[in-house]
C-alpha cells in the first residue's frame, strides 16, 4: 500500500514509517525538516507543513492510507480531516494520546489528580481532536491511544488491545514502547478493526 505519515520526524512517525517500509509498503514521510525522517528502503521523504490548508491535500494524494503523528497543540483538526478528504484518501489513522483514556466510568486519565500539568494542555487537545473525529460521518477513521508511559525503543510485538480503557499490568504500570505502538498501528493499517473507533494498546 502507499500510505503517508504526517510527522515522520517523530518519535512515534518515525517508527511508523520504518514499521510500514519493513512490511515492504511504500511510505511517504511528511515533515517540517525531511533531513530527520528515517532513511530506510522504501520510505521518501517530502517536505511539508499540516498547517499548510493549501498545499495540504496535494502531499495526500493517491496515498491508500493516512497516518497522522503530529502534535495536537501544533495542529489543527479541521485542516488536517478536510486535506484528507478533499484528496480522497480512503482511511485516515491518528497517533493518539492517553489523557482521553479512562481510568473508571467517567473519570478520564487527564482528570486524575496526578495528571502531569505539563502534558494538560496537549493531552486536552487530543481529547477535542478525538471528539472531533467522533462527530465525522464521511470520513474512515481510526484513534490509536497509547499507555499511561509512551517512551522506550525495544520491540518486543508482545501486547494487549483495549478500547477506551487505560491499560495497565498487574503492578499498574502502564506503557509502550515506540515500536511496539507502531506495529499495533501498521497491524490496524494492514487489518482494519477499529474503524472510526478508538483504541489503545499496552503491555
Amino acid at each position: 500500500m502507499k500510505i503517508t505519515v504526517l510527522g515522520a520526524s517523530g518519535r512515534a512517525g518515525s517508527e511508523i514509517a520504518k514499521e510500514l517500509a519493513r512490511r515492504g509498503h511504500q511510505v511517504t514521510g511528511v515533515a517540517r525538516n525531511p533531513a530527520r525522517i528515517p532513511s530506510d528502503e522504501g520510505i521518501t521523504a517530502v517536505s511539508g507543513d499540516v498547517n499548510d490548508a493549501a498545499t495540504l491535500p496535494s502531499l495526500l494524494k493517491d496515498a491508500d492510507a493516512v497516518v497522522s503523528a503530529v502534535m495536537f497543540t501544533d495542529s489543527d483538526p479541521e485542516i488536517l480531516i478536510r486535506a484528507v478528504k478533499t484528496a480522497g484518501v480512503p482511511r485516515y489513522l491518528v497517533v493518539g494520546g492517553a489523557g482521553s483514556l479512562e481510568v473508571a466510568p467517567g473519570l478520564k486519565v487527564i482528570d486524575t489528580p496526578d495528571f502531569p500539568e505539563i502534558y494538560k494542555a496537549e493531552a486536552a487537545a487530543g481529547g477535542r481532536f478525538l471528539d472531533r473525529l467522533r462527530q465525522e460521518e464521511d470520513l474512515d477513521w481510526t484513534f490509536l491511544s497509547p499507555s499511561a508511559v509512551f517512551d522506550g525503543d525495544e520491540r518486543t510485538g508482545q501486547f494487549r488491545l483495549g478500547d477506551d480503557a487505560l491499560l495497565a499490568a498487574a503492578n499498574g504500570s502502564s506503557a509502550i514502547s515506540f515500536p511496539d505502538y507502531a506495529i499495533a498501528m501498521v497491524d490496524e493499517i494492514e487489518t482494519p478493526k477499529h474503524s472510526r473507533k478508538r483504541f489503545t494498546v499496552g503491555y
